[in-house]
């Protein structure tokens, strides 16, 4: 028997031998330009707003590679792009990012272990686990708050080359009926103000309402978002977590992990800390500007711009993450020509009812299985999930949509 673990993992030395956003089309380069030299004007201010010079947090934060995010979430459309970027510098200024937003805001939240940072997906991408029969506190703000701080962490612990997250979300054992409005809200916060954030989302022991609820949005999902969305995955035997980075309990993994919030809550914001200060060191003698690549200021294994304005247009080469309309209310019903969605077949399980199976097979890696159906794709659109504050979304795109690859 594995020995107990009660801390967070530590990552691979490294996930890519390369910068994965090193090379643009010339189209693709002209576009990122004159989004970079609108905020990196000596003059600019974000407008509409008190004090609208950016902080240097601010400027941390408008990595390459985050503007590469935004342009590619509005299908290079480079007003959109710039719009939808100080629409999010204005939201995380009134949201707290840099202020309220503290360990010691959010900790109640986080007392039972109902969201857990644990572990790295096969091409890197930290293990978001979210257990909704661990809620400890009725609905409220701070419900969704929590869920930001901890997807601020993911990122925290994100590798050179690593942009996107792994959500697993355990239905099992559920103590009451998920909040839908609190998923609502935190699936508009990710598609807004988080584009191409999401690399997977695996769900196990779905109960009843939630299958319901997926059957709602399916239709407005894009299909390369569907491929995100695993329900009842294997994550060891399908390849997308080794066993040693990944829980034994539920997930097949061979970490005997037991939550104990006094040695986990320190250990990962410790981590995360860390990692943010070390980053924003280099990122001050690179410059301190707004443009800095992350793969140069996380230390990835080569130099992050060396070949940036290439020729070669990517095209289909890499995938997007997701593509994303806005959220559809739960009232709205999909129009009479909409594709239908597929029927979800709910077979008992032994231990844990209601427990949903989408059938699909998967390759080896990221490659994911598709919902099976005889209708035909729906409409680009979002999902989400939560148990009264674990939430997941495929907010990533946005009403834009999303064009160009992701690194996985």
């Amino acid at each position: 028997m594995s020995e107990k673990c009660y801390t967070p993992i530590a990552p691979l030395p490294k996930y890519y031998e390369s910068n994965p956003r090193a090379h643009l089309s010339a189209e693709e380069q002209g576009m990122y330009d004159q989004v970079l030299a609108h905020f990196a004007a000596d003059e600019y201010a974000l407008p509409a707003i008190e004090k609208g010079e950016l902080m240097d947090e601010e400027k941390f934060w408008f990595s390459r590679e985050c503007l590469l995010r935004f342009l590619r979430a509005s299908k290079w459309k480079t007003e959109t792009a710039i719009q939808r970027l100080e629409n999010t510098l204005k939201w995380r200024r009134e949201y707290g990012l840099y202020d309220k937003l503290t360990a010691e805001h959010v900790e109640p939240e986080a007392l039972t272990g109902k969201e857990i940072l644990y572990g790295f997906d096969t091409k890197g991408k930290p293990g978001f686990y979210m257990i909704p029969s661990r809620q400890n506190t009725e609905e409220s703000p701070r419900q969704v708050e929590f869920a930001v701080f901890m997807l601020e962490r993911c990122i925290d612990l994100m590798q050179p080359g690593v942009e996107t997250l792994a959500i697993l979300i355990n239905f099992a054992q559920r103590a009451k009926n998920p909040s839908l409005g609190i998923a609502r809200q935190v699936l508009n916060i990710l598609q807004d103000h988080y584009p191409e954030r999401l690399g997977h989302a695996l769900i196990i022991n779905i109960p009843f309402l939630i299958n319901a609820f997926f059957k709602i949005i399916l239709p407005f999902v894009d299909p390369i978002t569907r491929e995100k969305l695993k329900f009842n995955v294997d994550v060891v035997k399908e390849g997308i977590f080794e066993k040693d980075m990944c829980m034994s309990e539920f997930w097949g993994g061979s970490r005997d992990f037991e939550y104990d919030h006094d040695k986990y809550w320190k250990a990962l914001v410790t981590d995360a800390d860390n990692n943010v200060n070390k980053w924003t060191k280099k990122w001050r003698a690179l410059g301190a500007k707004v443009g800095i690549s992350e793969w140069e200021y996380k230390g990835g294994p080569s130099p992050a711009l060396e070949d940036s304005a290439g020729t070669e247009d990517l095209g289909d080469k890499h995938k997007e993450d997701v593509s994303v309309i806005a959220v559809p209310a739960l009232t709205i019903n999909p129009a009479a020509d909409a594709p239908l969605i597929p029927e979800v077949v709910i077979q008992p399980a032994t231990a844990v009812p209601d427990v949903t199976k989408v059938e699909g097979k998967a390759e080896k890696g990221d490659t994911a299985p598709t919902t099976t159906t005889s209708h035909g794709e729906g409409q680009s659109g979002s999902h989400a999930t939560t148990a009264g504050g674990a939430a997941t979304s495929g907010g990533d795109g946005g009403a834009a949509g999303a064009d160009g690859g992701a690194a996985e």
